[in-house]
């Protein structure tokens, strides 16, 4: 009888108290985002370079936009670049605990944060791309910063593509973790690139002041929904997860 105990698979929990404010927090992200969205557009003061009398040549094209919109772009650029840097971290952690004490839950936590990461990494690269072809003319140009956080994108769906390909779950979460530990080296590699190259034609913001007061406002609007929402899909996923794991292990107690 202690022997058949001793098999019988850890029942995970059912949930814990961020799963219960999750769905609070997606709102009030949901909502936060929406007043950042209406700033951008209708109260932050244009910057620098944000219009264009007739047509002007930047990044070697042609451009006769009366507003440029990279301005507003930068204003969710960011906050989602910010945000799949913080998924990142988590996952990195977590596959650090993993490979340290080869609990499961850690691995799942590892999982998840991987995937909300490529939402937003995802996220980051269209919005990046729009204000590429905005501020320089073209949709793509081989900026460090750009190639760098193209590697990270490519880190990411390797990760999601050698899972799929391992069965045994024990190789699949270790060779996870691996690479999730590979992809939080990357991210202050893309960090610091504009700052490490000078030649680099992608801006940095907080460096050189380029913010006034009413844009930090709505920068911080943005980045505190963007935020709110990530951590909110977080804890959602992780709690379906956890309860689909949960259903597995009953079926299997019952099948014994």
């Amino acid at each position: 009888m202690t022997e058949v105990t001793k098999k019988t698979p850890k029942l995970p929990e059912a949930g814990q108290w961020p799963d219960r404010i999750a769905p609070a927090v997606l709102v009030v992200g949901i909502v936060l985002s929406t007043i950042g969205f209406l700033l951008a557009f209708l109260w932050a003061s244009p910057v620098n370079g944000a219009g264009v009398n007739g047509a002007e040549m930047i990044g070697g094209q042609m451009v006769t936009n009366v507003v440029l919109l990279s301005q507003k772009i930068f204003y969710f650029h960011m906050p989602v670049a910010i945000t799949s840097f913080v998924a990142l971290g988590f996952a990195g952690y977590y596959a650090v605990r993993f490979l340290m004490t080869r609990n499961r839950r850690f691995d799942t936590c590892s999982k998840i944060a991987m995937e909300i990461a490529l939402l937003f990494v995802a996220c980051t690269m269209i919005t990046g791309d729009l204000w590429t072809r905005f501020e320089w003319g073209v949709w793509w140009t081989w900026d460090p910063r750009l190639t760098t956080y193209l590697i990270l994108m490519l880190i990411i769906i390797a990760y999601f593509i050698l899972r799929n390909a391992i069965d045994e779950p024990e190789r699949r979460a270790t060779f996870g973790a691996v690479l999730s530990i590979i992809a939080l080296i990357d991210v202050p590699i893309c960090f610091m690139v504009t700052r490490l190259i000078p030649s680099s034609i992608h801006p940095v913001v907080v460096r050189e002041g380029g913010m006034s007061g009413d844009m930090g406002i709505t920068l911080m609007f943005c980045l505190a929904g963007i935020a709110m929402i990530g951590f909110a899909l977080y804890r959602l996923r992780f709690r379906q997860v956890r309860l689909t794991e949960r259903v597995e292990v009953l079926k299997e107690q019952l099948e014994d």
